[in-house]
Parts: structure tokens; C-alpha cells; sequence
């Protein structure tokens, strides 16, 4: 039965009425990570689930294989009662303005696993329309891959226009199809899920990390360390770190590490993250809430993604990529 983690209630299979799904032709857009897992994950429930996809695309065949119809994104949604959009989301106001908004039923119900284009307006849905978001807080294969094992990934969900009434427990059932009710279902909102991802992603998860260890490697061997000593200490050994913390928080890495680490855990640490770092961190959060991110971040797709290709190409020649490269060839397990 639900039940309140920190304030916000955190629901379960029990609490979800799957008949909400029953009898409505559901279309997933994308049969990508999110898009193979929920579509695969609600069919395995007995669900009527269609893939739309762009004409010629490489996922065609491989949805077909997994026994799923498949349309042209258009074709897809004049069926459906319940559409899910799994697609890039650089892509989605223009997939929504030429296929998406001119086949979609009276009274239909739109879904996101992400706020981004809604939560900046860059798609406004019909006043008929009922819109809600399920987010599972782990990568499409971990969703797959953790209900095929009889456990799920806890999902965010969220309600933005409910004209049924019902776009709630559409949502709820939605979630509990795809694995989330199995672990929790917890609820959020548009605003608070897009902000809060966008500024993870940015500040800790991909920007944050990815500098610091990249920084902690040049220190290294620019001060005359050897490469595999530098790899070791600031990439490799994050993973353990990393899994240590996910595991027990901050208290259960400290406990398993040395008096030596802990130690330098609390001398050092403030030392590299400062109060300049926290202020730039907030100026980050600042141009996410006011939608100069999202802007900037659309407007570079739609010129080819000049910013985007040039600093992945910069990164892949990186000297921790190419010492990282053969060093993981002697690691049999990551095969």
C-alpha cells in the first residue's frame, strides 16, 4: 500500500489499477533505451502497444522482431488512445507539430518520460488533451532488463492537464506497467522533474564528473605521474566509490574505506569544491529555470549541433580516452 518517503507519497502495484490501460491502443514513439523498454514491458502485460516510427528508420525491423506493429509516426497516432513520446528531445516539438498534433483524438492522453518540452512550452497540447509524464529514474536496459527479473525501477510521475479526470490513475497504471510499482511510484511534477534532471545531468552526474576526474588525470601526468597510475585513481577506481555511496550513502563508503581516505575525503574536498564552485553551480540552475539552456541547447540541434560535435570530438581525443581504451581491453569482465 502507499506510503510517504520525506513527505511525498510513494505508491505500489497495490495502489495501481492496470484496467485504466485495458481496451486502449497505446502508441510508444521511439523504440529506443526508454522506448524498446516500456513498450516491451506494457505488451508482456497484455497490452495493445503499437511502435510509431519515421519512415526508414534503423529501429523498424528490430521492433518487428520483438513482435510489435509497427506505423509511420502519423499513422501510429490516429489509432491511439494513449500516446507516449520516447523520442530525442530535440526532435519532439517538430515530430509534435507535423504528425503528433494534427492526428491526435479528441480527449486523448499524451505522455513524456521527461518534462523538457512541455515544461518550457515548446509543446502546448490542445485544451482536450490529458498530459502526464512517467520517468524511471534508470537508463531503458535497467527498466527492461529489472522487470524481466521480477523487480522494476522506481518511477517520478506527474499530471500537467487531467480534461478526463482520470490522467492520474492512467499515469499510476502506466507506471506499474512498466516495472515501477514494483519498487515505487513517486509523485512529482513537470517543473520540478525537467529543472532538477537537466541541473544533475549538468552540475554532478555527466558535467560535474566527467571534468573532475578528466582534472584529477591531467594534474596527474602533467606533474609527471604515469597515465595508468592517473587512469586508476581518478576513473577507474569512481566506479567503486560510486557503488559504495549508491549502496549506503556517504556513511557506508567512508566506513569501508582507510582512516587515510576519510581523512582526505574531509580535508580535501572542500579544498576542490569551493564556494566559486557552488555559486557556478547555481548560476547553472539559474539558466535552467529560466529556459537559456533549453533554448540555447535547441538552437544548436537545429544548426547541425556545431557545439555538441565539436566538444564530442574534443573529448574522444582526450588522453584519458586513449589510455582508458587499452587498459579496459585487459579487463575481461567488462565484455
Amino acid at each position: 500500500m502507499a506510503g510517504k518517503i520525506l513527505g511525498t507519497t510513494v505508491y505500489y502495484d497495490a495502489d495501481c489499477n492496470l484496467s485504466k490501460l485495458e481496451g486502449k491502443k497505446i502508441t510508444v514513439l521511439g523504440f529506443g533505451s526508454q522506448g524498446h523498454a516500456h513498450a516491451l514491458n506494457l505488451k508482456e502485460n497484455g497490452f495493445d502497444v503499437t511502435i510509431g516510427l519515421r519512415k526508414g528508420s534503423n529501429r523498424w525491423a528490430k521492433a518487428e522482431e520483438q513482435g510489435l506493429p509497427v506505423k509511420e509516426t502519423a499513422e501510429a497516432v490516429k489509432d491511439a488512445d494513449i500516446v507516449m513520446v520516447l523520442i530525442p528531445d530535440e526532435l519532439q516539438a517538430d515530430v509534435y507539430a507535423a504528425d503528433i498534433a494534427p492526428n491526435l483524438k479528441q480527449g486523448a492522453y499524451l505522455a513524456f518520460a521527461h518534462g523538457f518540452n512541455i515544461h518550457f512550452g515548446k509543446i502546448v497540447p490542445r485544451e482536450d488533451v490529458n498530459v502526464f509524464m512517467v520517468a524511471p529514474k534508470g537508463p531503458g536496459h535497467l527498466v527492461r532488463r529489472t522487470y524481466q527479473e521480477g523487480s522494476g525501477v522506481p518511477c517520478l510521475y506527474a499530471v500537467e492537464k487531467d480534461p478526463s479526470g482520470d490522467t492520474e490513475e492512467v499515469a499510476l497504471a502506466w507506471a506499474s506497467g512498466v516495472g515501477g510499482g514494483r519498487s515505487g511510484i513517486l509523485e512529482t511534477n513537470f517543473k520540478s522533474e525537467t529543472e532538477t534532471d537537466l541541473f544533475g545531468e549538468q552540475a554532478v552526474l555527466c558535467g560535474g564528473v566527467t571534468e573532475l576526474i578528466k582534472t584529477g588525470f591531467e594534474v596527474l601526468t602533467e606533474a609527471g605521474y604515469e597515465p595508468v597510475n592517473a587512469y586508476f585513481e581518478c576513473l577507474h577506481e569512481m566506479k567503486l566509490i560510486v557503488d559504495l555511496i549508491y549502496e549506503g550513502g556517504f556513511g557506508k563508503m567512508r566506513h569501508s574505506i582507510s582512516n587515510t581516505a576519510e581523512y582526505g575525503d574531509y580535508y580535501a574536498g572542500p579544498r576542490v569544491i569551493t564556494a566559486d564552485t557552488k555559486k557556478a553551480m547555481e548560476e547553472i540552475l539559474r539558466r535552467i529555470q529560466s529556459g537559456e539552456f533549453a533554448d540555447e541547447f535547441l538552437a544548436d540541434s537545429k544548426a547541425g549541433q556545431p557545439f555538441l560535435k565539436k566538444n564530442r570530438e574534443a573529448a574522444a581525443e582526450h588522453g584519458i580516452e586513449k589510455v582508458g581504451s587499452e587498459l579496459r581491453g585487459l579487463m575481461s569482465w567488462l565484455k
